[in-house]
């Protein structure tokens, strides 16, 4: 198993500071799991939007970093909404997809699992 680095603790402190923030304005009961995964999408599809019809590199980076902040931000509130360990799943995704993809059948190629 992957050990946890450090940098995950700051996690739970920011999905303290965004619970607080929800809280204060009495949003949380409109932050069930379904609109929450909406949520989640919705923002994820404007991250999408600022690459549309451009190269890569174009897209304004300040703008990335809202529309990211906002997706991170609805996928910490979606894990506090069903009580998931952040730091437990995101290391166990690591470790699944570690063995998917092993380093001397993945590595340069961007083929499927169960086409490796």
């Amino acid at each position: 198993m992957l050990a946890k680095p450090p940098f995950m603790d700051d996690w739970k402190k920011i999905q303290e500071q965004l619970k607080n923030f929800r809280d204060e304005r009495d949003w949380a009961q409109f932050h069930n799991g379904k609109d929450l995964a909406l949520a989640l999408s919705i923002e994820a599809a404007e991250l999408n939007e600022l690459f549309l019809w451009k190269n890569a590199d174009d897209a304004n980076v300040e703008k990335i970093k809202d529309e990211l902040a906002d997706v991170l931000g609805y996928a910490l509130l979606l894990a506090d909404k069903y009580d998931l360990d952040i730091n437990q799943i995101m290391m166990s995704k690591i470790q699944k997809n570690a063995d998917k993809y092993p380093v001397h059948k993945a590595k340069g190629n961007a083929k499927k699992y169960n086409e490796l």
